[in-house]
């Protein structure tokens, strides 16, 4: 019994179902009655926006920094070409894609959450995957490697185009170098403890954000590299990492679990938007993810060939396809870029909506999947 109660919490955990459930609880509360569920939620944006995600985008800059390291995809120009490539791609087409739409048809304030349908949630994309591809299946690792490029990217989008306030690069630059320069202090004198990197460096970067005008959410992302870490990446998501000492390891396997409580939160919180402010910001954005994301993944990988760039052995145009349209649930970085890009008000309700919506991308690639008879076992 208590294995089964355990293999489920795992399972749970895993697949960032807490996410899904506060989303839900959200958005049946939001339509029953709106008034009562943003009096309760709106006390928890900073909380949960500000200072709950930062650890959220850790784990996120955690796989990014360890894909560059000796064995990792990104180590080398060449290994990293197709699937940095699809990245590209999968994040300039949604954009173009959403951006003439709003200038074609309005309202032009829209314009300005062009990067929402930029976003690939890692945990439910992965979810898909594994859930049409069989285990070993190429389009799996090639699919988080794209993910991981892509949450690299879109922190540098969400850094550099949608500040949170004022900009005072005084503030930013004082307190983030102070913030570096504890890091590095403490890289030398061997420190282990994450917490010294968390409560230290970690804090000093947040304010420097914070202070700074831009997104306070991002603190760890330039700390994450100083914490002592192994010398080789294992792979995406390795298992094998869960037995590894070192102080970056162990500052992930303590914060995996708070984190699906973190999304837990940040769904209930932001999610819950009325049926009734379904409209144009929504379209633009289901139409950025579903339509974009696959066709600049396919268009992108394609020119990545054509200057030496090789899908991965037993990947194929097919497979791809799937994966592009796998990669369309932009879900949770999609709903983090629009309550960035857009102050409370209609365009904030329609684009979270489009961000919410996107989940009707897994269906669309399981059926597709099923007609196309892609997810049999890869041959070399």
């Amino acid at each position: 019994m208590n294995t089964t109660r355990s293999g489920f919490a795992r399972f749970v955990l895993d697949n960032s179902l807490l996410l899904l459930a506060g989303t839900g609880a959200a958005v049946v509360w939001a339509n029953i009655d709106f008034a009562s569920y943003d009096r309760i939620t709106h006390p928890l944006h900073f909380a949960v926006n500000d200072v709950g995600m930062v650890f959220f985008f850790a784990l996120a800059a955690k796989e990014v920094f360890e894909a560059t390291l000796p064995g990792g995809a990104l180590e080398s120009p060449r290994r990293a070409l197709s699937p940095l490539a699809a990245a590209v791609g999968g994040m300039a087409l949604p954009a173009l894609i959403y951006l003439a739409l709003t200038w074609a048809r309005g309202p032009e304030d829209l314009a300005r959450g062009w990067a929402i349908p930029c976003a690939t949630d890692i945990a439910f994309s992965a979810m898909v995957a594994r859930i049409i591809f069989p285990v070993g299946h190429p389009a799996i690792p090639f699919l988080l490697l794209l993910a991981i490029a892509d949450d690299a990217m879109g922190l540098i989008i969400l850094a550099i185009f949608y500040p949170s306030g004022a900009l005072s690069f005084v503030y930013l630059g004082v307190l983030m170098a102070a913030a570096v320069l504890l890091a590095i202090a403490l890289r030398r004198r061997r420190v282990q403890t994450f917490w010294a990197y968390v409560l230290g460096p970690g804090v000093l970067s947040w304010a420097a954000l914070y202070y700074g005008g831009f997104h306070p959410a991002l603190a760890l992302v330039p700390i994450v590299p100083f914490m002592p870490h192994s010398h080789r990446d294992l792979g995406v998501f390795d298992e094998r990492e869960t037995h590894q000492p070192d102080t970056l390891n162990r500052f992930e396997h303590w914060w995996a679990t708070p984190v699906q409580f973190i999304l837990l939160l940040f769904g209930f919180a932001n999610a819950g938007v009325p049926f009734t402010e379904i409209g144009a910001g929504t379209y633009y954005v289901l139409a950025g993810l579903l339509l974009g994301k696959p066709l600049g993944i396919m268009l992108f990988s394609a020119a990545a060939r054509l200057v030496g760039g090789d899908l991965p052995p037993g990947l194929r145009s097919s497979d791809l396809l799937v994966v592009g349209l796998v990669a369309s649930i932009g879900f949770t970085v999609a709903l983090f870029f629009a309550t960035a890009a857009f102050p409370e008000g209609r365009a904030l309700a329609e684009t979270k909506m489009g961000a919410l919506l996107s989940f009707v991308a897994a269906p669309i690639a399981i059926a597709i999947a099923r007609l196309m008879r892609v997810g049999a076992p890869a041959t070399p």
